[in-house]
């Protein structure tokens, strides 16, 4: 079985920033893709960014150029610094991981949420 744990988020005014870590445990073997999805208050989840085995990213037009999704492969983390951040970015925050485990199966993990509030 395999857990993902978020941490980092919080209350911000506009303009500030915050970091997100998402770390995987448990019957692992590697990572595939890792990514970041938000979803706002009646609104579709939606997604942020998404980071490949070999460092390829992708980000929504709406966070390009303030946020950067990084992942540190021998902790099973995934990080997404959010910079200058806007009203419109207040959402629960989700991470996802692409868990080849120790018994060969693959599993897309989802972790519990996070909120990120932007609020003067």
């Amino acid at each position: 079985q395999v857990h993902l744990v978020e941490s980092g988020g919080g209350s911000v005014q506009p303009g500030g920033s915050l970091r997100l870590s998402c770390a995987a445990s448990g019957s692992i073997s590697r990572i595939n893709r890792m990514a970041w999805y938000r979803q706002a208050p009646g609104k579709q989840r939606e997604l942020v960014a998404a980071i490949t085995s070999d460092g390829a990213t992708d980000y929504a037009d709406s966070v390009k150029g303030r946020f950067t999704i990084s992942r540190d492969n021998a902790q099973n983390t995934v990080y997404l610094q959010m910079n200058s951040l806007k009203p419109e970015d207040t959402a629960v925050f989700y991470c996802t991981q692409g868990v080849f485990t120790a018994k060969f199966t693959y599993l897309e993990v989802w972790g519990q949420g996070t909120l990120v509030t932007v609020s003067s």
